[in-house]
């Protein structure tokens, strides 16, 4: 429910005006004066307050400025017996909402109060969509080897028009590598469209990707210009591709080869100019192989493959991420969060099968859950402490590798132990640092 201050100091005007905006089922709190306006803003928020400007001690001028000091965000809405033009341009260049003369009618007032209410939702939705677009426009986290060529063939392919098929386990991050290519491209300023092949069924993406014509279909009340044509001129995403029916595949070609589409129902060809990129967690060969993917269109989008490594293939980058997701966590529950040096250590020994979004979720849930600041080793998931064995009880892997992976295991935590000070970790190893230094380039580790 809205909260509105009334700052009036004629007790008739005051009574009537209150009772009018009571009736509009808004909450109304008053105040004969300016100091008793900036005295009731110190114990309440409001969403507007409506005032006179001409009133013993305080005017609403001065409110004005000082309530703008203490809440920057607040509308005022100001009203005078004794207005002009000049006092009205005043009022506003001030940052008042609005300015209206006494005598006015209700509802000349009622409805100026609901378009200030109208704009404060607009405003509120485009705070939300500014913060979904930062959410949106992430970049990859991570140093390791595997992800600066990541990073460097996204700013090589980006500013091409070429077709990439971006591939990868689920929860590698193919929407944000799809993301920093389309940021990297000449099209950046123009539409990013995406859309989910796996997420909308089958009867309805024909008209997704190409729209229709009112009345191409029991339902269709109205024309729909679908995915291709609203990123004309921009990028379009076709997330998990390998799910698109084989019907639709055939006409998806088509659109590719030709550069143009029809609506259902129409009869008009359109022309489109799109930059396509393509993600997917499944094996396309396989999928093409097994019948279930045409070899042509596959072709035709593994112009530039792009595929992603899988978190156990860049443990390093573990610490990067953990801190990430911390920092952002740390601001939703406004407490500063940290990870003790076991906890980090058992999630090093972890292989994460669903990858940094399972490592986003682990640190989400230990956030809320944590009874304290520092997350420690018994906060974390149960499933993170037990040694990793196949299905049949065994190791996961030959001796050489498990012994392998130990070593590199082993270096890490005393990296991370040691806060990257390589002289340090040298030390808590019993090695030299040029042994370390040897080990750190055969595994791969780069800090």
């Amino acid at each position: 429910m809205q909260q509105i201050l009334l700052v009036e100091d004629d007790e008739i005007m005051r009574i009537t005006v209150h009772d009018r905006l009571r009736r509009e089922k808004w909450q109304v709190d008053v105040a004969v004066n300016g100091r008793e306006a900036l005295n009731r803003l110190e114990q309440k928020h409001y969403h507007l307050i409506l005032s006179d400007i001409r009133m013993p001690g305080m005017g609403g001028m001065e409110l004005l400025e000082r309530a703008r000091r203490h809440s920057p965000f607040i509308d005022i809405f100001l009203m005078t017996a004794y207005g002009s033009v000049e006092d009205a341009i005043a009022c506003l260049r001030h940052g008042a909402a609005d300015y209206i003369l006494k005598p006015f009618e209700m509802d000349d007032l009622i409805i100026r109060i609901n378009r200030i209410f109208e704009m404060q939702t607009v405003r509120a939705r485009c705070a939300s969509l500014e913060d979904r677009c930062r959410q949106e426009h992430q970049d990859i986290i991570g140093n390791s080897a595997a992800i600066r060529k990541i990073f460097a063939l996204i700013n090589q392919i980006g500013p091409t028009d070429s077709t990439v098929l971006i591939s990868g386990e689920s929860g590698t991050g193919k929407e944000l590598a799809a993301n920093a290519l389309h940021r990297a491209s000449r099209r950046a300023d123009k539409p990013y469209i995406r859309i989910n092949c796996a997420a909308i069924p089958e009867g309805l993406l024909e008209s997704e990707f190409f729209g229709h014509e009112k009345g191409a279909f029991t339902g269709a009340h109205a024309k729909k210009l679908g995915r291709f044509e609203l990123a004309d001129g921009g990028t379009l995403l076709l997330d998990e591709i390998g799910d698109l029916p084989l019907g639709l595949q055939a006409k998806l070609l088509r659109v590719i080869e030709e550069g143009e589409c029809e609506r259902l129902g129409g009869t008009r060809t359109i022309r489109v100019d799109v930059r396509l990129l393509c993600s997917t967690a499944k094996d396309l060969k396989q999928e093409a192989e097994a019948g279930r993917f045409r070899q042509d269109l596959l072709y035709r989008l593994s112009v530039i493959p792009l595929h992603l490594p899988p978190l156990r293939e860049r443990t390093e980058d573990v610490p990067l991420l953990v801190n990430h997701f911390l920092r952002g966590f740390s601001r939703k529950r406004d407490t500063e969060l940290s990870l003790s040096d076991e906890a980090m250590q058992c999630l090093l020994r972890y292989d994460f099968p669903g990858n940094v979004r399972e490592l986003k979720n682990i640190i989400e849930r230990v956030s809320v859950l944590s009874p304290g600041p520092v997350i420690s080793r018994a906060d974390l998931p149960a499933d993170l402490h037990a040694p990793r064995q196949t299905a049949d009880g065994a190791v996961a892997m030959p001796l050489s590798e498990a012994m392998a992976s130990a070593e590199k295991q082993c270096l890490l935590k005393a990296l991370v132990h040691c806060n990257g000070n390589r002289t340090k970790a040298a030390g808590a190893l019993g090695i030299s640092r040029k042994n370390l230094w040897e080990k750190m380039k055969l595994h791969g580790i780069e800090l």
